[in-house]
């Protein structure tokens, strides 16, 4: 393990899993409402959302921002 990847709070975390535990605490309203994407919006779904974050550089690195956020407030809740 590199020293990047020792200081990635993501290191070891599966975009799979990123959506699923966003999706799980606020659902795909608010999801869309905080990243305003299409595959959010519209008819979504683990796997829509997968393949368009895979090809979205910028939409990719809003979805782990939130990510890290809703985790830092769940850690501040303990």
């Amino acid at each position: 393990m590199s020293d990047a990847d020792k200081n990635n709070p993501l290191h070891g975390i599966k975009l799979k899993q990123i959506i699923e535990e966003l999706q799980e605490e606020y659902g795909w309203e608010l999801l869309g409402e905080f990243v305003n994407i299409r595959c959010f919006k519209y008819d979504p779904s683990i796997n829509s959302s997968l393949k368009f974050l895979r090809k979205t550089p910028w939409a990719r690195d809003k979805v782990e921002a939130l990510y890290l956020l809703m985790r830092k407030k769940k850690a501040k809740e303990n």
